[in-house]
């Protein structure tokens, strides 16, 4: 997983003004969940920008420290328009904290962004992240005149942040004609695949042409 260093400022103020304000100064809303679990009633101080989140609703006995923040577009451009993972290390109020983007919402007209949601990671909690899948090999249905197609580019993976690689790299050089590497057919040391373990990843399509040299092969 790359490094990625990010500036963040606290933001006490969620309201629309606000939020119009901030997007005014070429800057984007943000939120770091995943922070600090705290037992409630929480006798603590907040710092500026911080809420309460309860957790366990039952009970209603724990919460978590979620941060509500900005950043400023020019420093995300980077990390938002790529197919790169990063692990990026904020700096709010003097602290760099470890996290993950997790989500991010766009103007539907103009696509710009709106909102960010970054996790916190640590070394003690798994997280779930999609990982782009990378195909690797020369597949034996596509040497018989099939056609290889790649149905998911991207895969869930649960683990500790710094497990979770860049690509899941699948080799395919054993996929015959009309076969399919499943979710379930996959095994990466330390990721625990989240998907249906049915769903196909990747197929070698019979093409009109495989299908006559199989048949006369047949015949």
């Amino acid at each position: 997983m790359k490094k990625f260093e990010l500036k963040a400022e606290a933001r006490p103020e969620v309201g629309k003004k606000s939020l119009k304000a901030l997007r005014a100064e070429g800057k984007i809303p943000a939120v770091l969940n995943g922070g600090k679990i705290v037992d409630l009633p929480f006798s603590g101080t907040l710092k500026p920008g911080e809420r309460l989140v309860v957790i366990d609703k039952e009970k209603n006995n724990r919460g978590i420290i979620s941060t509500d923040i900005s950043v400023k577009e020019e420093d995300v451009r980077k990390l938002i328009y790529t197919p790169d993972i990063f692990e990026i290390d904020i700096e709010l109020n003097g602290e760099k904290r470890k996290a993950v983007m997790k989500d991010l919402q766009f103007q539907p007209v103009k696509d710009t962004v709106l909102h960010i949601d970054f996790l916190e990671v640590g070394p003690e909690k798994p997280i779930v992240m999609e990982v782009p899948v990378k195909i690797e090999g020369h597949a034996e249905g596509v040497k018989a005149g099939g056609k290889l197609q790649l149905s998911m580019r991207k895969l869930k993976v649960k683990a500790i942040y710094d497990q979770i690689p860049e690509r899941l790299v699948v080799n395919v050089d054993n996929l015959g004609l009309g076969k399919s590497i499943a979710v379930g057919d996959l095994h990466f040391d330390g990721l625990e695949l989240m998907n249906a373990k049915n769903a196909v990843v990747c197929a070698v399509q019979l093409t009109r042409a495989a299908r006559g040299a199989q048949a006369k092969a047949e015949s």
